[in-house]
Order: structure tokens, then C-alpha cells, then sequence
């Protein structure tokens, strides 16, 4: 029974605890931390007998669930053919999984760290966990666009009330970008519904409708307009000017989040939506993203070394490491499925690398922040001598962020660059230019924030507590059990990034 609705119980735990929360008195808190932990935590568990079933779990030959696993089918809407239809593939698995272990991190991060409002805190907490799950499950557009909506407001009010002194500022930025983005989107969507005939919203009979359409003037609308709601979202180069903003305005545990989790809802979206649907204009404008990603790449390594705020330079690495998915995306539009096949495994592994490593670096420079209470790089420094393990631990995840070897985050980049070689030539090498002004960044400020002498001020601050360890250890374990060994999640994405491969080339004439 539970495996045949095992995504609606993963999606819909952290809700039904969300409305018991709201008949809990506010000033219960320590039963409202235990309910959020326990309500952010199950979907975690949950997904565990998911993960050890995958190879033996039945694959879905149904048109409206091709290739998916764990698949529900309920019919919604029946004037227009929207289904309450969930299901995944490699490519939603990793990102769900990822969703379930980042939520209850941070939660866990957030205790302690909140002390104003805490029951609408960890209620907009779970709704956001509704949010981002039901993304990754969903196979219909309109209940896709419903869970993507969603995600929006509960974000929008966790940095507007609890961020910082600029906080109303970034929230509203971060809506206005994400829903001029959504209407753009959903206006792609709808074109597409009437133009095919389909009858449906589910997102594989929409696909093998569309990726047949000529290319004209409106499919090119409908791909750039499915596009630009997606590229706001992981934030891609030149949308991602919210994010900055809103890194450094969101509390420490939000951020988490917001890198971790919410920029993957706009690369999965690529996957899932924008390229399956219209390979063929994705063929045409591959040189666009590429330019759009190795630029990404390149800028936003130069913005970060230029950058005194500890946490907006984090985030702009983001917009940089998300750069390698969009070029290698580009170059699957455009290689034979063998090739293709590396490029996208590669862009893919980056963002799942990344959803590690992000949240555990700005997981670090709130513990250096709650300390401090500065990000301010001139302020910080010989952080070696007063926190010891801290800074043994902000070095580690710089370490992985730059791009290590033996480390997630290299292995991503390594296959990434290596598959889009074939496509794009030399042109690649601007992309290194990048690496080398991320590793020069990421030298340079743990030179000022963890060697030198000790400073007076930051004399006696405490080091890591226990909580801070228990955040931390998982991130930094899958970061180095990926680096030395990534075949557990490359084998779970490979028959997803077979398939795309091969709708891309056969498509685009290859």
C-alpha cells in the first residue's frame, strides 16, 4: 500500500504536519521543533526504500508515464486532460532525495538560529518542502505549475520576516523575477496545449506532440518562454542578478535551501520540460546557452572575487558552478547520443554536487556570521587560531567548492567540460578561465579568514558545537563518497540521460 502512493506520502507528510502545527500554541515551541524535525525528516525515510527498490521497481510503458518509476495516475481536471499523475526518473530521484536530506538539515540549522515567530517559520518550512518535492514527482504541467507556484510565497516571506536589514528589498526581488518568469512559462505551455491538440497536460504525451512542430516564430516563442522560467530559476546568467540579494539577505538555514535545493528546480525543469518539448529550437539556439553558461561561468568568478561580503561571494559561485550544467546541456542539443550522453551526465552531476557543497559553505559562513556577527572579509582572519575545527571545516568545503580532486564537485565539472569538448571546441578553455578565477578567490579569502594572526576580539569565541556536527558530517561524507566513487547516482541517472540523448539527436538529424 505505501509503495503504490510512496510520492504523495513524501510530498504530503510535511503538509498534513504543517496544519497540525497551526492548532499548536505558538508559545509550544519545543513541540513545534519536534514536529517540524519529525515532519521534514519522514519524507527522508520514506524515500530510503525507494532507493534500495530502484533497480527492482517496475518501469511505466504508459505513454503518459514512459520510463518512470513509482508511478500514480488519478484523473483531475477532465475538461482540459489534467491528471494528478506523479512518477519519477533518474533525473527527479536525485534531486527528491537531495530535497528530503536538505530540509531536515535545515531545520535542524534553524533551532536556536530563529527565536522570533518560530511557528509561522517552520510552517512556511514545510509548505516549502510540499513545494520543491511535488516539483520533482509531478508529470502533469498544470500540477507541476501548482507546486512550482507554491514554492514561491512561503521563500518570499522567509527572507522578507527573518533576513536582514535589506530583507524586504531582496524578497520582493526574488518574487517579482520568479513570477514574471512563471507567467512567462505557463504562457509557453498553454501555446503549446492549443497549438498540438493534445488534450492533455501530462509532460511526455505534450513532448512527443511538440518535438515534431516546425521550427518557427511561435515554437521559438514557446521554447524561449518555457526557457526564461526555468533560467530565472537555477539562476542562469543574465537572470540571476536576484540571487545575490537574496543569499545575503536570507537567514543562514533559508540559503541552505535556496542553494541546495530551489536553483535545482530550474535545471531539473530543463530536463524534464524546455528540451524535451522542443529539441529541435534547443538545436537551433545551443551556441545561445552555451554562450549564456560559459559566461555564467567566467563572470560570476570575477563578481565573487571582487565581493568583501563573505556570503555574497558563495553566491555568486553558485551562479558560476550552475553555468557548467547549461553548457553542457547546450552541448547535448547538438552531439550524437553518445556524446551527448557525457555532457549532460556531467552538467547533471554538477548540480547534484552542488546541492552538497553549496548549503555546507553557507552553512559555514553562518557560523562564522553568528560568532562575529560580520561577513565582512577585511574584519575577518586568523580564524585557525580561535576556531580551530570551524575553519577546518570552512577549508574543506572551499576546498570542494573550487573543485578539488577527490571530491564531488570535481568529478561534475571533469565529465561536464569533457563532453561539451566535442561540441563547442576550444571555446571550453574560456570556461577554464573561470575555474582558475574561482580557485584564485577561494585561496584568497581563506587566506584572510582563517590564516594570519589571531584577532583580540574574536578571542574565546566558542568553537563547533554538536548540532553544528551533525549538519555538517552527512554533507561532508556524500561530498567526498561522490568524489571517489559518484557510480551509485551516474548509474541512477543514466537511463534518463540516455533518453534525453537520444530525443535530442534524433530530432535535431544527428
Amino acid at each position: 500500500m505505501f509503495m503504490e502512493h510512496a510520492l504523495t506520502w513524501i510530498v504530503f507528510t510535511p503538509l498534513v504536519f504543517a496544519l497540525v502545527m497551526m492548532f499548536i500554541p505558538k508559545t509550544q515551541e519545543k513541540v513545534l521543533w519536534w514536529l517540524a524535525g519529525i515532519g521534514t525528516l519522514l519524507p527522508l525515510l520514506f524515500s530510503l526504500p525507494l532507493a534500495a527498490g530502484w533497480y527492482s521497481a517496475p518501469v511505466s510503458t504508459e505513454p503518459w508515464a514512459e520510463g518512470m518509476r513509482y508511478v500514480e495516475r488519478v484523473l483531475w481536471i477532465k475538461e482540459i486532460g489534467v491528471h494528478y499523475t506523479l512518477g519519477v526518473d533518474g533525473f527527479a530521484f536525485t534531486m527528491l532525495v537531495l530535497s528530503c536530506l536538505l530540509f531536515p538539515l535545515a531545520i535542524l540549522a534553524s533551532y536556536g538560529y530563529i527565536k522570533e515567530r518560530v511557528k509561522d517559520y517552520l510552517v512556511l518550512m514545510l509548505i516549502l518542502m510540499v513545494g520543491t518535492n511535488g516539483v520533482f514527482v509531478s508529470l502533469d504541467f498544470m500540477l507541476f505549475y501548482v507546486f512550482w507556484e507554491i514554492v514561491l510565497l512561503p521563500m518570499y516571506f522567509l527572507i522578507g520576516i527573518w533576513g536582514g536589514p535589506r530583507r524586504s528589498y531582496a524578497a520582493i526581488k526574488f518574487f517579482l523575477y520568479t513570477l514574471l518568469g512563471s507567467v512567462v512559462m505557463l504562457v509557453g505551455a498553454i501555446y503549446l496545449y492549443v497549438r498540438t491538440g493534445v488534450q492533455t497536460f501530462n509532460m511526455l504525451q505534450m513532448a512527443d506532440a511538440t518535438s515534431g512542430l516546425p521550427v518557427d516564430g511561435l515554437t521559438t516563442f514557446a521554447f524561449f518562454a518555457l526557457l526564461i522560467g526555468f533560467a530565472v530559476k537555477v539562476p542562469m546568467f543574465p537572470f540571476h542578478t536576484w540571487l545575490p540579494d537574496a543569499h545575503v539577505e536570507a537567514p543562514t538555514p533559508v540559503s541552505m535551501l535556496l542553494a541546495g535545493i530551489l536553483l535545482k528546480l530550474g535545471s531539473y525543469a530543463m530536463v524534464r520540460i524546455s528540451h524535451p518539448m522542443l529539441p529541435q529550437v534547443a538545436r537551433n539556439y545551443a551556441w545561445l546557452l552555451f554562450a549564456a553558461g560559459v559566461t555564467a561561468v567566467v563572470y560570476a568568478a570575477a563578481a565573487a572575487m571582487a565581493q568583501k561580503d563573505f556570503k555574497k561571494q558563495v553566491a555568486y559561485s553558485s551562479v558560476s558552478h550552475m553555468g557548467f550544467f547549461v553548457m553542457a546541456l547546450a552541448a547535448a542539443s547538438v552531439l550524437e547520443p553518445e556524446l551527448g550522453q557525457i555532457a549532460l551526465a556531467g552538467g547533471y552531476f554538477v548540480t547534484i554536487a552542488h546541492g552538497l557543497i553549496s548549503p555546507a559553505f553557507f552553512f559555514a559562513v553562518g557560523m562564522f556570521y553568528e560568532r562575529t556577527h560580520t561577513r565582512d572579509l577585511d574584519k575577518l582572519g586568523g580564524m585557525f587560531l580561535t576556531v580551530p575545527v570551524i575553519s577546518f571545516m570552512t577549508a574543506f568545503i572551499a576546498f570542494a567548492n573550487l573543485g578539488l580532486p577527490g571530491m564531488a564537485g570535481f568529478i561534475g565539472e571533469f565529465i561536464a567540460l569533457t563532453g561539451t569538448y566535442p561540441a563547442f571546441g576550444l571555446w571550453v578553455l574560456i570556461a577554464g578561465v573561470g575555474m582558475v578565477l574561482t580557485a584564485a578567490w577561494h585561496l584568497l579569502t581563506m587566506r584572510n579568514v582563517l590564516l594570519g594572526p589571531a584577532k583580540k576580539e574574536y578571542a574565546g569565541l566558542a568553537d563547533v558545537t554538536w548540532k553544528e556536527k551533525l549538519i555538517f558530517a552527512p554533507l561532508a561524507v556524500l561530498i567526498v563518497l561522490f568524489g571517489v566513487w559518484p557510480a551509485p547516482v551516474l548509474n541512477i541517472l543514466a537511463q534518463s540521460v540516455e533518453t534525453l540523448s537520444q530525443v535530442l539527436a534524433i530530432v535535431g538529424g544527428n
